[in-house]
Order: structure tokens, then sequence, then C-alpha cells
């Protein structure tokens, strides 16, 4: 019995030292899952420094106007330019993006074109998931009527020429200064960022219809559906966050798809008006006569900066799908 005392305390001793030295289990919150995968995809990260950098360099351009090149978007200089008017001033110290036909720096002109084409894309995005968002989840979630006529209009939507009709309505409002529908649309930022949110809203209906329908089914809502919470309640409290993961996703994915509609609508010429610097505009000048064969600086900045763009938005996208989706294996 005496022995037996004995070898309790060694027991106890050896079970302490265990837990002592045994792996601790540390609780992560979403966030920190999030981070933890997408930090680790360096090209994502190398991508989100670019959009940084681009969005700043957008909002400070004023200044480095005014303290540095002392040369607005719109300053002509036709000294800067010869009879063809073909530019004779390339990239240099002075000139850092060299000069257009008209005698335009080209490097604050592409800055300026980013501050435009974001500001686009990013209002008519916002445009688009507001109402693709009331959309797909008032159909989805009411169903009967409510969902055959929400998913017949989306069809409608998506069975349209998007373009044809974009550069219809771009061009029969963009004729006068005062626009249409009483001047309600004119030209300018204002009248590509309406029409680019028209017809950019039909995808996002389709994904949070389908993510609605299955939500509506789970436990959590059954629970406040019995509790007694309203269909307000129970849509914007219990289904919206659960669709705040895919809205990101695809909402980081339209952005470029935007950047190049308002792009490809000012190549055309019923974009952008002349006088906004804008990155399709300033590809159509540099396109027009062939100028880009003397001129190579005219197409390459404002093109290379619409590449990367679009590319940096993409990866992101990519990346964010993938660290918001615990199934991804990263």
């Amino acid at each position: 019995m005496s022995q037996l005392q004995q070898s309790e305390p060694a027991v106890e001793s050896f079970a302490d030292v265990g837990a002592e030295q045994g792996p601790q289990v540390e609780g992560r919150t979403p966030w920190q899952l999030f981070w933890g995968r997408f930090r680790h995809d360096w090209v994502a990260m190398a991508a989100l420094v670019w959009v940084i950098l681009l969005i700043w360099a957008a909002i400070l351009v004023p200044l480095f106007v005014r303290f540095v090149s002392h040369r607005g978007p719109n300053a002509i200089r036709p000294e800067l330019s010869n009879d063809f008017n073909i530019p004779v001033i390339g990239p240099g110290t002075v000139f850092w993006g060299g000069v257009d036909s008209l005698g335009r720096d080209v490097f604050v002109r592409t800055l300026y074109g980013a501050r435009t084409s974001l500001q686009v894309a990013l209002l008519a995005t916002a445009i688009s998931v507001v109402i693709g968002l009331a959309i797909g989840m008032f159909g989805g979630y009411f169903g009967g009527k409510t969902d055959t006529f929400t998913s017949r209009l989306t069809d409608v939507f998506l069975s349209l020429p998007v373009f044809l009709l974009a550069i219809g309505i771009s061009a029969s409002c963009g004729v006068s200064i005062e626009g249409c529908l009483g001047g309600f649309l004119k030209p300018g930022v204002w009248l590509v960022t309406l029409i680019i949110a028209l017809f950019g809203w039909t995808y996002i209906a389709r994904i949070v219809r389908g993510q609605t329908l299955s939500l509506r089914e789970r436990e959590f809502v059954e629970a406040a559906r019995a509790t007694g919470f309203g269909r307000m309640h129970i849509m914007f409290r219990e289904i919206l966050p659960n669709l705040v993961a895919p809205l990101i996703v695809y909402t980081t994915l339209l952005i470029p798809v935007n950047i190049i509609f308002e792009a490809s609508l000012s190549y055309l010429g019923v974009g952008i008006p002349p006088g906004t610097p804008s990155w399709g505009q300033m590809i159509s000048d540099a396109t027009g006569g062939q100028l880009y064969f003397l001129a190579w600086w005219m197409l390459l900045f404002p093109g290379m900066m619409l590449v990367l763009t679009t590319l940096a938005f993409n990866l992101v996208g990519d990346a964010l799908r993938d660290a918001l989706d615990p199934r991804s294996g990263r």
C-alpha cells in the first residue's frame, strides 16, 4: 500500500511536465486565416502594392503637377512638334514620358488617365454591385413570381449586345452639350459611369441569387425564422453577411473589366470627352496616323499602364478567391 502511495506523485509530476511541454493550440480569427493564406502569394502581394501605388498616384497627381512638372494635362505646346504634328521630344529628364502631337506631357496625362479610369471603374462597379445585390437577393429569397421576374429581367440584359448599345447611348447623349433626358445625362465621366453600370450588374445578380437560394434553407436561417424575425431582418442580418466573401471577389474581378470597357469607349471616341485625359483616348491618339511608329512613347505609357492595372486587379481577385475559400488548400 505504501509503495502505491509513493508512485502516485511520480505519475502526477510526469503529467504536469507533459502538459507544460506539449504544443499549445491557439484559436485564429477568420481575418487571421484569410491574411495567412493571402500574404503567402507573393505575386498577389506585388499586384496589391501596384494597385495601392496607382491609387495614391491618381490622388496626388495635382501635387506632382504643381511642384514637379509645372505642366497640366491639357497644356498645349505646338513648338514641341514639327509641321506634320509629329512630336520631337521623347522621354527624358524634362518630359518623363515625352510629349504627344500637341506638345502635351504624356506622363502627366497618363497619371490623370489613371484617375479617370479608376474613378469610372470604381463608381460603376459600386453601382453594379448595389443593383445586382438587390435584384439577386430579393429574387433568391422570396422565390416564386419575384424570382421569375428578376431572373427573366437578368436574362434580357444578358441577351443584349452590350458594347453596341453602350456605343449608341454614349454617341446619342454626347452629340450636344445638353446631353439627353433633359440634361440628366451629359457627356463626361458620369455618362460613361452610368452606361457601364447599366450593363454590369447581371453576373452579380446571378451569383447572389444562387448563394441566396442555398443560404435560405440553412439551419441558422430556419432558426431565425422560428424565433420570429421578419424577412428584412433575415435577409440583411443573416444572409447578407454570408454574401460578403463572394461579393468582394467578384467586385475585384469586375473592376478591370470596367476599366477596359471605359478605355474601349474612349478609344472609339464615344467615351470620355477630349478635355479629360483617358488611357483609351491616348491610345487612340497614338494609333491615329500610325504616330506610334515615330513617337513610340505615345503608345507605350498608356498601354503599359492599362495592361499592368488590369492584370494587377485580376491577380488580386484570384488571390482573394483562394484566400477566402477554406477548401482551396493554400
